[in-house]
């Protein structure tokens, strides 16, 4: 599995890293299965958030694993807080009263990374900086970040924060491209050159801020999967074309895609049957070339100015 060098070189992380939402939708021994495939594939990264299936989905992490310290220590576990019934909370209460509730669900003692899940309108800079330095200070979590956060959000709170932000999770597949779109197409007056999230991509680059791809199969917002989808039938040609001949699956080349950006992208690959995610993993051992990254990109019906 390719590793991904994080702020620096603070931490190296897998290129994929296993998304557990759905975790809870399984059996003990399934989810047991799935865990250790991806141990067994080089996927030791394991993101997952208060709010999965109302914190089901880290009992099931903790359960199917049996939790203890021996098996804790070969993981990197990160879970998000900031999502309330109907409105988004980054009160100091309330992280501080999530995190504890992830401690709990997951049987650790800390969390390797925290990250704020989507924005809050009301946010206080300041209640934050209090709530991660409590949490830094008292060994519950290494490492912050946020998701789907644009650059002026992010230096809103680092103006006061006494740590990093080192990841920003946010939705991006072959089919969703906005934020790679809108620098292809710079001063046209088209749509894909509308910049829609204040160039974050370049941002996070600048900012050594390592940008986590959810979603990496799907099109729109959870519409379904564009793989082996009718309404995508060029997309899917070329996607087969390729992964036939580089001789892996098709899932292979949709992440490959992603880890190919030189952003050095991790991919959170959601999944929960174990044979697929092996499949996926196989998209380490893959480097698309120039040439075949912009075909993929133009099969998907985006047109280059």
């Amino acid at each position: 599995m390719k590793k991904i060098s994080i702020s620096g070189g603070e931490m190296n992380v897998p290129a994929i890293a296993l998304g557990c939402m759905r975790i809870a939708e399984l059996s003990k021994q399934d989810a047991a299965a799935l865990l250790h495939t991806a141990l067994d594939e080089g996927i030791d990264f394991f993101d997952h958030a208060d709010i999965y299936a109302g914190g089901r989905a880290e009992e099931r992490f903790a359960e199917a694993l049996e939790m203890n310290p021996g098996i804790r220590e070969r993981l990197i576990i990160q879970s998000k807080c900031g999502i309330q019934k109907g409105y988004f909370d980054f009160s100091k209460q309330h992280i501080l009263e999530a995190v504890e509730g992830s401690l709990k669900r997951l049987r650790t003692e800390y969390l390797d990374v925290l990250l704020l899940h989507r924005p809050d309108a009301l946010v206080e800079p300041e209640e934050v900086a209090e709530a991660f330095t409590q949490l830094e200070r008292s060994g519950k979590v290494k490492y912050f970040g946020v998701s789907n956060q644009n650059p002026m959000q992010i230096e809103l709170l680092s103006k006061y924060l006494n740590q990093k932000l080192i990841f920003n999770q946010l939705q991006l597949s072959i089919t969703n491209t906005g934020m790679i779109d809108a620098g292809l197409n710079v001063n046209m007056q088209i749509d894909r050159s509308v910049d829609r999230d204040g160039s974050i991509l370049d941002y996070c680059r600048l900012k050594n801020i390592t940008i986590q791809a959810w979603s990496p199969f799907q099109y729109g917002f959870f519409e379904g999967v564009f793989l082996d989808n009718p309404k995508f039938p060029e997309l899917n040609r070329k996607i087969d074309e390729i992964a036939a001949a580089k001789g892996v699956p098709n899932t292979a080349i949709a992440i490959a895609w992603i880890l190919r950006h030189p952003a050095k992208i991790q991919a959170i690959a959601g999944t929960t049957n174990a044979k697929r995610l092996k499949d996926i993993c196989q998209a380490s051992s893959v480097t698309l070339s120039r040439p075949e990254w912009y075909e993929i990109y133009r099969a998907a019906g985006n047109k280059l100015p």
